[in-house]
This record gives structure tokens, sequence and C-alpha cells, in this order.
């Protein structure tokens, strides 16, 4: 609900305001008093608009008791509630006129003389969640020996990195490129090193084990990969570190 008044308000990003921030409370109290309410002559605000000050929440108290808040004092989120509904009501008493006409048929109205955009894109007329589309996607998943997860849209998105990795151009052509070689490392077989009194747990435990070696190894490389980009910077012979200068 404080949303739809947020944007009634015109507040900017209303929809990335989050209740449990302070910060962003305190910063919309000051935007409420200096823009709708004007509850306090400018010079009288000082307190209020100094949001990082400790003493913020003693302004905040006075201020709510100064607008004669029905609200008790320990209840923040309430109170801005209500504080929002007298912007709002501030915001119609000073625009009368603008608003009187804005009737739930000449919204309708209005809303249809705007012009739609036909997107070309197949997938904007899909339904993620319809049961045809999460059949398709199992039946998919079986197709490419996947096991599908409880969530669909996951189990999509393995086959998307199964697709784009293991079944482009490239891989096709060379599967040599793509496909490992040796003999599978017999993880389930290995030493845990501990044990959690579940087997069913063991084994994810390991799972996960091999996964975080998998990145650890990926970042391994990626590091390598910046050490010899810049040991070719400072292995040049032309390179000036005087001047600031690599090569020619």
């Amino acid at each position: 609900m404080y949303k739809r008044k947020l944007m009634a308000l015109n507040y900017e990003h209303p929809e990335s305001f989050q209740l449990t921030d302070e910060k962003q409370v305190r910063c919309l109290v000051s935007w409420l008093e200096d823009q709708k309410i004007r509850h306090y002559k400018i010079e009288e605000r000082k307190q209020l608009n100094n949001i990082d000050s400790s003493d913020w929440p003693k302004a905040f108290m006075k201020y709510c008791q100064d607008l004669e808040c029905p609200i008790q004092s320990n209840k923040i989120f309430e109170q801005l509630e209500w504080l929002l509904g007298l912007a709002v009501r501030l915001e119609y008493s000073d625009n009368v006129e603008k608003y009187s006409n804005q009737t739930s048929e000449e919204v309708t109205r209005n809303t249809t003389n705007i012009p739609k955009v036909v997107s070309t894109n197949p997938l904007d007329n899909m339904d993620f969640e319809s049961s045809e589309f999460k059949d398709g996607v199992n039946s998919l998943a079986k197709l490419l020996n996947v096991n599908p997860h409880p969530d669909h849209l996951i189990t999509l998105r393995a086959l998307s990195r199964l697709v784009c990795k293991r079944l482009n151009t490239d891989a096709i052509e060379n599967p040599d490129l793509v496909v490992p070689k040796g003999q599978a490392y017999p993880i389930l077989e290995t030493n845990l090193g501990f044990d959690t009194g579940d087997s069913s747990l063991n084994e994810a435990v390991k799972i996960l084990r091999l996964l975080y070696i998998h990145d650890i190894r990926e970042l391994q490389t990626k590091i390598n990969e910046c050490i010899v980009s810049v040991q070719t910077l400072t292995a040049n012979p032309k390179t000036d570190t005087k001047l600031g200068k690599v090569g020619f």
C-alpha cells in the first residue's frame, strides 16, 4: 500500500524503497515535510532533515506530536503510513481541480488511447508458468539426460548452460574441446574427513566440495590470465617506466 502512495506523491524510485532501511525511512520523512506536508517553517526543519544525527528519533517523535499523529511513538511503520496518508490528502487538497476529473472512466479512456507496442519477440507471448511450458522443459531435460529441478526455471537455466557449452556449433564440430578426458574422479567413494550421520547428506557435502573446487580452479585460471597479460607489459624490453611509456 505504501508504494502506491509513494507513486501518487511522485516520490523518486518508489519501487526500491524499503521500510527496513532506517536511512531510507528518514530520507522519506524529511522529503514528505519539505515537499508535501510543510508543517514546519524552513528554519524549523533542521533537526528533521539531519538524517544522520543520533537525535533524529527524538525529532521525529516531536514531529509526530506536532502533527497530532494518533499512532503510538514506538510504531514507526504505522506512523510512516499515517504520514503518507496525510501527504496524499494534502496533495489532493492542493490540486482539487486537477484530480476532480480523474474518475475511473476517465482513467480507462486515457489508458485505451495509449498506443500499444507490438513485440516481435515470440518469448513475450509465452506463459512460463503454464503446465504446457513446464512439461516441455521436463521433456527437454529428459531428452538431454538432465535431472529436472522442482523449479522448472532452474531446470531451464541448466539446459541453457548445457546447450551453450556442449551443443554449440564449435562443440559439435570439435567435441574434444569440450568433452572432459580421462577417468571420472570417484567423488562419492572418497573419504569426506568427517561424518554428518546421514549418508545422503554426506554425498551432498561431497558434491558441494567438488563444485567449490571447480569454482576455485576457474578463478585460478582467470588469475593466471591476468598475470600473463601483465607480464606481456613488464617483460617488454621497449617499456620505459620512467616515461610511463610502453613500446614506441
